[in-house]
């Protein structure tokens, strides 16, 4: 555990990953920050919903976006527990989103600063300002419970 506390919306983006888990997904969760408000927060839910695109960072940008009112997110943080995925990282720049942080690194299938690195195409529309490790020990650990227990 870190001797710092985690920024809220990190606290807030993992207890949406626990969300998750009760519910039976892959324990990811995500939040959207602007001016210092969250307006929006969601888990993962590709089974819940029947639809392989419903990951936690996608899940919460469309609710962003439907309570702006806009698909630009300019100056809005996407706090997320688990890099994101090259799909959640090409919607990330398609919405503008201005800052991405994230907890635990995905080595396997994380897109930001490993496999694809989709913000460092120079066909990438937006790249936000990214942060990594906050909460990293937590996310991670979630995660690893979660798929020991299904082995």
């Amino acid at each position: 555990m870190s001797a710092w506390p985690l920024p809220e919306p990190m606290r807030l983006a993992l207890d949406q990953a626990r969300a998750g888990e009760s519910a039976g997904e892959v324990p990811i969760g995500a939040v959207i920050v602007r001016g210092g408000t969250v307006i929006a927060a969601a888990h993962n839910a590709p089974r819940g919903l029947i639809d392989p695109t419903a990951h936690a960072e996608v899940l919460a940008i469309r609710e962003a976006a439907r309570v702006l009112g806009n698909d630009r997110l300019d100056g809005c943080e996407l706090w997320v527990t688990l890099e994101p995925c090259a799909m959640c990282a090409g919607a990330a720049a398609h919405a503008r989103i201005a800052r991405l942080y994230y907890a635990a690194a995905d080595p396997k299938g994380g897109a930001v600063e490993h496999g694809a690195r989709v913000f460092e195409h120079e066909q990438c529309l937006h790249a936000p300002e990214v942060y990594s490790g906050m909460g990293e020990a937590e996310a991670a650990g979630l995660l690893k419970a979660f798929f020991a227990a299904r082995r």
